[in-house]
């Protein structure tokens, strides 16, 4: 008797054992790429991009309720890239699921392209204009709040980065997610602990983001923001209280993937030369060998 359900759970975790070896796999091809075309441009947020590209690699492929037949669907889940400076990751990601052609990407930068240094809406699939620090948070509740007042269903996530949140505009967006009761928005802090000065803890302190968060009325949860399986499960649970924005604070390390980037603030914007380059590619295609299933 009990046969039946036993083999359908079994089932079920090949299957998101299967799907995590998938993203597993994505994390690292996204890296490839985004540093492709940083290379390409001469210009980019190398670090960061590097750092958040595992947390968009997971919202596109699992969790958000978007596509590119959807995108103009008022009922469609809405992400907002707060820290627009990472916009290759963004860029990359969205490319992969078809919102626009890749190849549209060896244009980055370049004059007259709509392909610029931060998030613009003149890009299918790309929801706000972003780069202005602190702005996309009050943009996230604004629609969530919207979407509550409209019946539409629909959730709103938003990346912020973790200098970012020195700007006092996010903590009155947070109060006011928490006023409205707004189950329906998601934060998730990259929290890579640098920033372009140096440590975030250094710069401006930040600790202790759960009790500052919860103190805000928000419920709150801790991630590894490189485990794919641990961001699927956390990300694909929220809310995680009914009449509580979430958030997740997601533990990084700015330029993740590449050994001589990691963990250094020189890289939050940087081009690597040729030489660096080609180690990069290096690193990152024994990385692709390794994940193969």
């Amino acid at each position: 008797m009990m046969m039946p359900c036993f083999k359908q759970r079994t089932d079920k975790k090949r299957k998101e054992a299967d799907l995590d070896c998938l993203l597993h796999r994505k994390s690292i091809e996204y890296r490839i790429r985004l540093l492709k075309y940083i290379k390409n441009a001469r210009a980019g947020h190398t670090g960061g991009s590097l750092s958040c590209v595992d947390i968009l690699n997971v919202l596109y492929n699992c969790v958000l309720n978007v596509s590119p037949e959807t995108a103009d669907d008022p009922r469609r889940d809405r992400y907002i890239q707060s820290k627009g400076h990472s916009v290759e990751a963004l860029y990359v990601v969205l490319a992969d699921r078809g919102f626009f052609p890749e190849s549209d990407l060896e244009t980055l930068c370049r004059f007259r392209s709509p392909y610029v240094g931060h998030p613009t809406r003149k890009i299918r699939g790309i929801e706000h204009n972003t780069g202005a620090l602190g702005h996309g948070l009050a943009f996230g509740a604004g629609a969530a709040l919207a979407g509550k007042m409209d019946g539409l269903g629909y959730r709103v996530f938003v990346l912020l980065g973790d200098g970012e949140l020195a700007e006092g505009s996010n903590w009155e967006s947070m109060m006011t997610a928490a006023h409205y009761g707004l189950d329906n928005l998601t934060a998730i802090v990259d929290r890579n602990q640098l920033q372009i000065t140096g440590r975030t803890e250094e710069v401006c302190a930040l600790e202790s983001l759960v009790d500052k968060f919860a103190a805000f009325g928000w419920s709150v949860r801790e991630v590894d923001g490189h485990d794919v399986t641990a961001l699927r499960k956390v990300l694909s649970s929220v809310p995680f209280e009914v009449g509580r924005p979430s958030v997740v604070i997601a533990h990084t390390v700015k330029g993740k993937g590449v050994s001589f980037m990691e963990n250094d603030a020189k890289w939050h914007h940087g081009v690597p030369s040729d030489e660096e380059y080609e180690r990069a590619m290096e690193e990152l295609r024994a990385q692709l060998e390794e994940a193969e299933p």
